[in-house]
This record gives structure tokens, sequence and C-alpha cells, in this order.
């Protein structure tokens, strides 16, 4: 072979070789274009896969993750050229310290993201070729920790109903594939989760009184009252001291220098008046079985608590009205809020554990002064006919008269006439109905927001039920303590309604039902929070009256769900 013709074979193959190498060299330094495939290969089979997995960990966002990289053609979110972006480090800001909202960081993939990430920076400084499996591991364990925490902050960690069938709310929504694009084109990974938390002040303000009794918890919470026979006032024991310990604890007692530890004084008796106040206690100033078990439940219960709480408030639309009713009904009170600003409060009375008030939200859209009580058919077989077997004159005694039949073809029957004793609740045919008046069950007033459940807010006969710490009492309506002054104030911009004139109506001689229509419908919430921040700007604990409290924790210390 002539010498010039192998020179040049040597010389393309030298060439060749280069290029190669070259992009070798490139695809080293610069792997995004394969990365690309390789998402696509891991999450294209299938569709939308039931369960995905990167680097062993499972993926929770099964539906929107996959969304998202079809989106942009399966091109890494997270990695620029060869190494990650800056928006690494926002994302794992905001999943350290999601515990400040009542969040484990460790449901984010924290420790798997830190873990490849340390990998990355130890094969960079060895000068090896990255592994592309472990970057694309990286890459959906980001979108996935952005996608899931991001769900969470806007909704909730756990669906409300999947532990409660008698919760309905209606839950904040949006694209989050799209939220998350967002922000990685204008790089505000931090900012756009951070706008995703309810704005509500009643949240902030509870994430801060996290933070506090995270402290306590932390520094070994409160000393334990032990048991004994109730304290009073006067007393001198060694008990009294456990007490005076305790309340100081929390901050209800300052240290007082001279005073005499064992006795129970007047200061003893203010601090433990304060602390049965905050937690929804009859306030006696006396250390009773009620009292000393709510001083007992420990600091780390307490945080646990407020932690559910706070995942309530995610369940909450963005928006509650410019206009609105709140009931809480753990805390049996009711606000009315105009503009933010509270402008009415007052007692409610709520359904009892066995007769729950449902959790839901409606639209006020008239009242009915002077109303009749069609008694619910359960409620007169069980509770009513009992008192009529009893007493053949009670129905007469409460205005109620008897119809036969029910729908269209009523028609009215003398109770006196009737063998009460050979009616049974399985052959009850009769309908009850109870007359307007001040013993109507009802009471004078009932507000009518239509909903599945039947439930409303009304007046009621039995006004010493207000003057109890707890008052779960109803059949699961709303008992109200001022139903006039609320009728005065959502009737005030209706010339028609002045304040005298409702007066008149629901107080005068003959009771005659009347409709009067909203000229603007109010939205009404019913919600459950068994830790509030009151008007006082202090946190309140309250009565799990319906034991939700103990169902939602054993959920958030689940694994979470998959979205």
């Amino acid at each position: 072979m002539p010498i010039h013709s192998f020179r040049f074979k040597t010389r393309v193959l030298f060439f060749l070789v280069a290029l190669c190498l070259g992009h070798a060299t490139l695809w080293a330094q610069s792997p995004e274009l394969p990365l690309q495939e390789l998402l696509r290969r891991r999450i294209e089979p299938g569709g939308v896969p039931a369960e995905m997995f990167a680097g062993g960990e499972r993926l929770y966002a099964s539906v929107v993750l996959p969304i998202f990289y079809q989106r942009r053609d399966y091109r890494p979110a997270w990695i620029k050229g060869d190494e990650p972006s800056s928006q690494v480090e926002s994302l794992l800001r905001v999943i350290r310290e999601a515990d400040r909202e009542g969040l484990r960081p460790a449901d984010y993939h924290l420790v798997d993201i830190e873990t490849v990430l340390s990998e990355i920076r130890q094969t960079q400084e060895g000068r090896k070729q990255l592994k592309l499996d472990r970057l694309a591991d990286l890459d959906l364990l980001l979108t996935d920790a952005f996608l899931i925490l991001g769900s969470h902050l806007l909704s909730g960690r756990i669906n409300p109903q999947s532990i409660d069938p008698q919760w309905f709310v209606n839950r904040r929504e949006a694209d989050l594939a799209q939220v998350l694009e967002e922000a990685l084109k204008a790089n505000q990974v931090e900012m756009a989760l951070n706008g995703l938390l309810p704005s509500h002040a009643g949240y902030a303000r509870l994430r801060k009184a996290l933070a506090g009794y995270r402290r306590i918890a932390a520094n070994g919470g409160w000393p334990v009252v032990p048991e004994g026979a109730q304290l009073e006032k006067g007393d001198r024991n060694d008990r009294v001291l456990s007490l005076r310990r305790r309340l100081a604890r929390e901050g209800f007692l300052d240290d007082e220098d001279g005073a005499d530890a064992r006795l129970f004084d007047e200061a003893l008796e203010r601090a433990l008046r304060k602390f049965q106040g905050k937690y929804g206690l009859e306030v006696d100033g006396v250390l009773g079985p009620q009292t000393a078990k709510a001083l007992n439940i420990s600091a780390d219960e307490r945080v646990r608590q407020i932690i559910v709480n706070l995942e309530r408030w995610r369940w909450l639309p963005q928006e509650l009205g410019l206009r609105y009713i709140l009931v809480n009904i753990a805390s049996f009170n009711l606000d009315v809020i105009e503009k933010g600003q509270l402008v009415m409060d007052m007692r409610v009375v709520a359904g009892k554990p066995y007769h729950r008030t449902p959790v839901f939200s409606g639209r006020m859209t008239y009242l009915v002064m002077n109303p009749y009580w069609n008694v619910p058919a359960r409620i007169a077989r069980k509770e009513l006919l009992p008192k009529v077997k009893k007493d053949p004159a009670f129905l007469t005694k409460e205005s109620i008269k008897v119809l036969e039949a029910w729908g269209p073809h009523l028609h009215e029957i003398d109770p006196a006439r009737t063998d009460w004793q050979a009616v049974s609740p399985s052959s009850f045919r009769y309908q009850f109905r109870q007359d307007p008046g001040p013993q109507n069950a009802l009471g004078r007033i009932k507000f009518i927001f239509p909903n599945q459940f039947d439930v409303y807010l009304h007046d009621t006969p039995s006004k010493n039920l207000f003057a109890r710490a707890r008052r779960d009492f109803s059949h699961g309506c709303i008992r109200l303590e001022k139903p006039i002054e609320l009728a005065e104030y959502l009737l005030k911009d209706d010339p028609k309604w002045p304040p005298a004139k409702i007066r008149a109506t629901v107080t005068g001689g003959v009771a005659v039902e009347q409709i009067v229509r909203l000229s603007e419908p109010v939205n009404v919430h019913l919600l459950y929070w068994t830790v509030w921040i009151g008007q006082d700007d202090l946190i309140h604990f309250g009565p799990d009256i319906y034991d939700r409290d103990r169902a939602l924790d054993a959920a958030m210390q689940a694994p979470p769900p998959r979205a």
C-alpha cells in the first residue's frame, strides 16, 4: 500500500475516533438529551402507571407527575447541563421547613434527595462520569416532592371523607403541574409553594402557636398533677404544689415570692379559672376530675392536636365570602364575619355525639319567623312516642298536632281517640307537628341554608343550656343564643323589616309562620376545630366531642396517600 494512502486512512480513522470521543465527552458533560430519553422510557410504559419508583423510593404523584413531564416532552426539570439547578436548594428549604405547617419533611423524599445530591458531588469531585440513572432518580424525586408537598399545602394531606363520612368541604384546587412549570421558568419554586398555603389569618396564628407548644414539649413539657380528691380555694397539701407548678409551666401563674406553695390561694384559683376557660371546661376554679384530666394531657399531645387542626384549615376553600357565618361545632360558638371583621358572636348548641352535626358549607337564603316544627319521624317514634304513652296529655301540653298519612293528603286527628299503648315504633304511621309559639322546639326563628342534611340554625326555648361549657345536646341542628340579633343583622338593609317589626313579629301574641327572603344570600360554614385562636388572640382548646382528632392524627402518621 502506498504510504500516502495509508496516511490518509489513518487520518480518517483518527478523525472518526476523535469524533466519537467528542460525543462521549459531550454526553458526560451535558446529559440533558439522553436524560430526556431516559425519563421518557421510565414514565411512558403503561400510560399513567399505578406505581412509580425512583432509586427504590415510591413516587406518590402518580397522576400529575406523568402529565407534568408529558407537557414538557420529558425534558428534565431540575438538571441543567450536568448538575442540579439552583431551584433544587429552594425546594429543599421549603421541604425542611414543612414541619412548621405540621407536615413531615421526610414524607417529601428529603433523605433520598440529599443522598443523590451527595453522590453527585462526590462524582464531580472525583471527576467521574455522571450516572444518568441517578440523575433521572433525582429529577423524579424532586418533581414528586414538589407536587405532593404542593398538594398538601393546597388542600391538605388527608382527604377528610376518607376518615369521616360526615365531613363535606370544598377543598381548594389548582393545576399543580402548571404551577411547577411556571415556578421553574421564573426561578420562584419557594414562592410558588408558599403561595399555596391558606391565606386565612387563623391559620397563620395557629401555626405560630404550634411553634410555641413545640418549645414547651422540647423542654420537657409540664409536670403531672397526681390523682386525688377535689381541691378548691383554702385547701393545703402537696397536690396544690403540683397544681401550682403545672399552671406556671404553661404561663397561667407567675412565680410568687413569699407565697405558700402548698396553699390553694386566690391567685391559684384565678390561674385555674383561666386554664378552664382556655380548655373549654366549666369555669369554677375547682380542681375536679375533668379539670385534672385536661391538666394532665401532655404537651406532646397538645402539639398533635394543633397539627390536626392546621390540617383542617387546609381543607377550607380559599374564599369564605365577604360576609359569612362561621360555626365552630367543637367550640360551640358562632361568629359573623364581614369584610374580615367580627361583627357578632354567640354561643350555640351542637349535635350530640350520636346525632353529629355534619361539616359542610351552604348559602343562607331565607329565614322563617314563628316556624312550625315538623317532627322528624325518627324523633317522633323513638323519643316522643314513649312520652305520649307515659302521659296521654303530653301532645296537648306541648301544642303538638297529630297528622295522619304523609304528603299532600295530611289530615289532623284527635290524639285522645288514639290507643297509643297499642302503637309501636314499627307501626307508627303519624306525623307530629308542633305549632308556632314560645314552647316550639325551634323557638321563634329558624335560618335556612338548603342542604342535604336538613340542618339549619334556630332559636330554642331551652335557654339554660347556653350556660354550660359543653353544649352538645341537639339532634344535629345548631341552636342559637341570640337568634333575634342575628335576624336583625341579616335584615338590616331590608326596609320592610326594621328591628322593631322583627321583635314584634316573634314576641307578639298570635304566632303566625312567616317566610322572609334575604336580599343577598350569606355563606354559612359549619366547621370542627378543637384548637383555635380566639378573638383575645390566645390559643384555645375544646373537647373533641365527636372523637375526630384521634382518627385524623392516625391518618397523619401514615405514609402520604397517592395523588
